[in-house]
């Protein structure tokens, strides 16, 4: 003969159990939370690190005889991008991390 189950049968689906418990109610915590927005400022830091005038601007002004170097600054090619990755990298810890 088989063992029947007593966790499951035929009459309890389509059941719902109702958990009192707030605790799963979210998939993230309070700590992910902050993660996330630590990650957003991360990133919008290092775009507005990227803005400036383009290659042609003077004075704020397009002059195709010209040339600006300033799009080439280190500030511009090298800290705000790897600010912009760091800030992903920050959003992908916040979302893998657990709920304490």
């Amino acid at each position: 003969m088989a063992k029947r189950n007593k966790e499951f049968s035929a009459d309890s689906i389509g059941t719902v159990e109702k958990n009192n418990s707030t605790d799963n109610y979210y998939f993230f915590g309070k700590e992910n939370y902050k993660w996330m927005l630590i990650g957003l400022v991360v990133i919008a830091v290092g775009f507005l690190l990227m803005l400036g005038p383009d290659a042609n601007t003077v004075d704020g002004k397009y002059n195709p005889n010209s040339w600006n170097d300033g799009i080439f600054s280190i500030r511009r090619i090298r800290i705000a991008p790897l600010l912009v990755v760091i800030g992903f990298v920050i959003e992908v810890y916040a979302i893998l991390r657990r709920k304490k």
